[in-house]
């Protein structure tokens, strides 16, 4: 007979032993994502006696971690801007720090809202559709479109989509930034691949080996999608628009001096929370 408490116990011990971090955490948040507990049910229902096909279930997700698998991969599916989010083999886990780019964007999409009636919004790039879905969650009068070059991720996006009642208000586009796109949009958004290439095989092996490259490599400087956002943009964006744009770390000036080579001026900038510069958020130069 296995109780979770000896479950969780073990799963920690063997996470402890291959130098995992957060151990505890980790072990909790895999067995409790099996199991469909909370964290606290997790904590209170050591008693619960496991079935067979459970104890199977938790050795075969405890294996996959020690591979240095990420523990919501595993679950297929994390959480992100109080949605539950689908995951699959093309798309970039949603991070925390991303939220700050739904965050900043969300006034002006109001404000937009409130003077039109409605917005338009394009989120390139989408992934899981984690930002642009969070955006159209908050804000019911918006609607958009999420492309990827990804037919697995553009998939996922939209069953996401569908799980969060969104897809009347959401279409998913195949395309290469904007060879697919038609129309002007009051928002556009992205969170694109930023990383050096030459930086990506030292990345740790749970980004390096399971987020798909094509989320990841940025090209040889890592500035090759922002040039390619910034020469597109002015033909798809409103007089009045704005872009939104993660970046890493270090890029803050680079990315900006693309934009305003392009004709865009920065609006704002935002830290994440390790107070790194991680958001930046353009409009059109006065002419």
């Amino acid at each position: 007979m296995s109780t979770l408490g000896a479950a969780v116990a073990d799963a920690r011990a063997r996470f402890t032993a291959a130098g995992l971090p957060d151990a505890a955490i980790e072990a909790r948040l895999l067995l409790g994502g099996l199991l469909g507990l909370s964290s606290t049910e997790v904590f209170t229902g050591g008693d619960r006696v496991l079935t067979g096909d459970e104890i199977a279930s938790i050795d075969k997700a405890v294996a996959r971690r020690l591979k240095r698998e990420p523990v919501h991969r595993i679950l297929g599916s994390r959480e992100f801007h109080g949605m539950d989010l689908l995951i699959s083999r093309e798309t970039l886990e949603p991070r925390p720090d991303t939220e700050i780019l739904v965050e900043s964007l969300l006034p002006r999409v109001g404000q937009i809202v409130a003077a039109k009636g409605v917005a338009r919004l394009l989120d390139l790039g989408t992934g899981t559709g984690a930002i642009i879905l969070a955006l159209l969650k908050e804000i019911p009068h918006a609607s958009g479109i999420g492309s990827d070059i990804s037919r697995d991720a553009l998939n996922t996006a939209m069953q996401n989509a569908k799980r969060l009642g969104l897809a009347e208000r959401f279409d998913a586009v195949e395309s290469q930034w904007f060879d697919a796109i038609t129309g002007r949009f009051d928002i556009i958004v992205s969170n694109p691949p930023y990383i050096r290439s030459d930086v990506i095989p030292a990345l740790e092996p749970e980004v390096r080996d399971f987020d798909p490259p094509a989320a990841l490599d940025g090209g040889p400087d890592g500035l090759d999608a922002y040039r390619a956002i910034a020469a597109g943009a002015g033909d798809f964006l409103e007089k009045d628009g704005m872009i939104g744009v993660e970046i890493g770390f270090d890029q803050k000036d680079t990315v900006s001096a693309i934009f305003h080579d392009a004709g865009f001026m920065l609006a704002q900038a935002r830290r994440d929370y390790g107070d790194n510069d991680r958001v930046l958020l353009f409009t059109k130069s006065k002419p």
